[in-house]
Parts: structure tokens; C-alpha cells; sequence
């Protein structure tokens, strides 16, 4: 067994001949471009790319297989480098059984799959060619579909106030939605953690992951998990999900969720942070967008949990840094090989002889979750406070 690291929620901006994917991407977020991040510069191991669905991205990735770039694993996922992308889907379900939009994530181990599943999915949504499009069918039957072609079924970002699970699409429970039985893991988003959540009963069985929702190649694992596997393919994550055979996520990494731009209740006029319940003190208005902090509270119900989880670990990312600019990031990348290097086997001293003593220490207290954070929310990020 070795541990990986793995973001599994990465959005495509652009195709290569400069078709929008996911309009509010970066146009330089292409297929090449993510793959090249991720296993030269970010150091991971495995990724997901939620926008494979769409025409021109497979047409791509089936060339870069053709001339030998990227070729397919016999356990599913295809190789790039060092690198496994595990192609998937973002998909948007508003439905009769609920309020929505609930954003949902679902996987596949091959491109043939990928392709069956986009070819499905273009009788109910209305461009194929855009990322996160809303599904004219319900939640249990995209499910369905799902787990029929060998698939994972993972919603997303649960807590958000918009376009989530719980943020906005059901009241109570995920099975207002949702087969419970047939959900492989639940995404916690970036206003969350593992100990905010961990009272809430329904998602006891499910195994917790943690992504960058990456909408920029250098947003690209500010979130993500180590996972235990033999190897890093497709097969072997359905068994770390499923913590079968010694495979599992041994840690999960991500924000301080004061970071989150969605953590604290906000005035939805003027952006204040409030309380539940009054007034807004700057502006008046009483339109609160509700914090996911709030909303996690309302569904707690147990007050011990019983299942045992990995450790959540408070990681600033380093363009959070104050003073960590993109020549500073690429210095340390030029000295230390990968930003999961830098975050996680560099010694302060080691850190202190590339940039000034001020900022590795800064770097040293961000990969420690000890940075001072004034508190995001209505869909404004924190901030790192000196």
C-alpha cells in the first residue's frame, strides 16, 4: 500500500480550439494544461476532471491516447505522466422532490464509458458542450444511470448555500433526493470540514472526500485527501471509498472553513457578516444568504458520533499567503519539485534558504493551520490576517 494524493473536482474552462466549457473558468484551465499542473507542479496523483462530458473534451482526450500521451489503465483511469485522471461529470438536478439546483459528481473508469454516459445525457440537458448543466430527468434515475455503467455517485459541495444538497436542495434528508444506498462518498465543499459535520446522522456511512472545485489551474488541490491504495486507478479509489481491503483516505486536507466564502450568514445587500435573525447592522436589510456554519447546525442531531473518521488537517493554500505571489510560488517549485513537497516534507529551514525567513515562516504556519483568518461568508472568501 502507498498513499496518494487526490483532488477529484477540477473544472475545464476552455477546449484547446477555445470553446467556453465552464464559462466561469479560467480560459487557460484546458485539458493539457490540468494534466501538466497537476503532475508536474502540484505533485498529484490522481485527479478528477468533472467536464468530460462534453464533445470537444473527449474528442481531445481520445487524441492524446491516439499519439501516445495518455494511455488507459486495466483498472480504469487513464495515465498522463504521473498522474491518473478519472474522467467525470458535474451535473446540475432539479427535480419535482426538490427546491434545487443540487450539484451531483459522477465518475467513470474508461472513456468508453465517459462517452456512453455523455451520449445518455444529451436527450436531457440542453448543451452538452457546458460544464455543471442542469439534467431533465430526477436524481434517483440519474443515479441509476450511473451505477449501471460501473459509475461513482458523489454530490457535491453539500452545505453551500447555492446549488448544494443541503444548501438548497432539501429540507431534512438526502432521501427527499437521493437512493441512499447508491451515493459513494458525499463532497464536503470548502466551508466545511470532517469535525463541523460529523454530527449529522444519514451521512454516517458515507466517507467524506474534500476537493479544490478548481476553477483555475492554480486553484488545482486547495482542497484534497491522501488516499491508502495499491495503486492509483480507478478500481482501487472505489475500494479506499468503500474502505475495503486496508484502503482508505488516511487524511483529508483543505481550508480552514473560516476561509470559505460561505461560511458566516452575510446581508445579501451589502455583504456584512450578521446574525442569524436581525437585522443587518450596516445597511438594514433583513436578506441574509444563510452560512453554511448555520446550516450544519440545523441538521446535527447526534451528539457523539460513532464512526471514526481520518483526521481533517487545516491547510492554507499558498496564494492565500500574504506576500506568496506566483514568482514566489514557482521559486519554491523550482527548489522543491511539487507544491505537495513544499506542503508536506520541506523543513522550515529548508524553506528559509529559498525565500525570506518572514514568509517560510508564514508558509510553515499556513501548512499547520496556525494563521490568524477573519471569517468569509455571503459568497465572499476569508482572509489571512497578519
Amino acid at each position: 500500500m502507498k498513499n496518494y494524493y487526490v483532488d477529484l473536482h477540477i473544472h475545464i474552462g476552455r477546449t484547446e480550439g477555445g470553446r467556453a466549457v465552464k464559462i466561469t473558468g479560467s480560459k487557460d484551465l484546458t485539458l493539457k494544461n490540468i494534466l501538466k499542473t497537476a503532475s508536474s507542479q502540484k505533485g498529484l496523483d490522481m485527479i478528477g476532471i468533472i467536464d468530460c462530458h462534453s464533445p470537444e473534451v473527449i474528442k481531445e482526450m481520445e487524441e492524446m491516447m491516439n499519439d501516445g500521451r495518455m494511455e488507459p489503465l486495466p483498472e480504469g483511469g487513464l495515465r498522463f505522466e504521473k498522474t491518473t485522471l478519472i474522467p467525470g461529470s458535474e451535473i446540475e438536478i432539479y427535480d419535482e422532490h426538490c427546491k434545487g439546483p443540487i450539484h451531483v459528481l459522477a465518475f467513470f473508469p474508461t472513456l468508453e464509458w465517459m462517452k456512453e454516459f455523455s451520449g445518455w445525457m444529451r436527450m436531457f440537458v440542453k448543451n452538452i458542450h457546458l460544464s455543471s448543466q442542469r439534467i431533465y430527468c430526477s436524481g434517483r434515475e440519474l443515479q441509476g444511470k450511473v451505477k449501471e455503467m460501473g459509475g461513482l455517485f458523489i454530490p457535491a459541495h453539500v452545505f453551500t448555500p447555492f446549488k448544494s444538497l443541503y444548501g438548497k436542495g432539501v429540507e431534512k434528508s438526502l432521501t427527499e433526493v437521493f437512493d441512499p444506498e447508491k451515493i459513494d462518498a458525499v463532497e464536503l465543499g470548502l466551508s466545511s470540514d470532517t469535525y463541523m459535520v460529523q454530527g449529522i446522522s444519514e451521512l454516517e456511512k458515507y466517507t467524506f472526500v474534500t476537493n479544490s472545485d478548481a476553477h483555475s489551474l492554480g486553484k488545482l488541490a486547495r482542497e484534497y485527501q491522501k488516499v491508502q491504495m495499491v495503486k492509483p486507478n480507478f478500481q482501487e479509489l472505489v475500494l479506499a471509498l468503500k474502505e475495503k481491503g486496508e484502503r482508505k483516505i488516511v487524511a483529508n486536507y483543505g481550508l480552514n472553513p473560516l476561509l470559505g466564502k460561505y461560511y458566516s450568514t452575510a446581508c445579501q445587500e451589502c455583504g456584512e457578516r450578521v446574525e442569524e435573525g436581525e437585522s443587518c447592522p450596516k445597511c438594514g436589510s433583513h436578506h441574509f444568504v444563510k452560512g453554511v456554519s448555520v446550516r450544519i447546525r440545523e441538521l446535527t442531531d447526534l451528539e457523539r458520533p460513532t464512526r471514526q473518521r481520518p483526521p481533517y488537517i487545516h491547510q492554507v493554500p499558498l496564494d492565500f499567503i500574504p506576500g506568496v505571489g506566483k514568482r514566489t510560488i514557482q521559486r519554491l517549485i523550482d527548489a522543491f519539485g511539487t507544491e505537495m513537497a513544499i506542503l508536506h516534507e520541506v523543513s522550515l529551514e529548508e524553506l528559509g534558504q529559498v525565500v525570506p525567513g518572514k514568509i517560510a515562516k508564514m508558509i510553515d504556519l499556513a501548512r499547520k493551520g496556525e494563521l490568524n483568518i477573519e471569517r468569509g461568508g455571503g459568497g465572499v472568501y476569508g482572509k489571512v490576517v497578519e
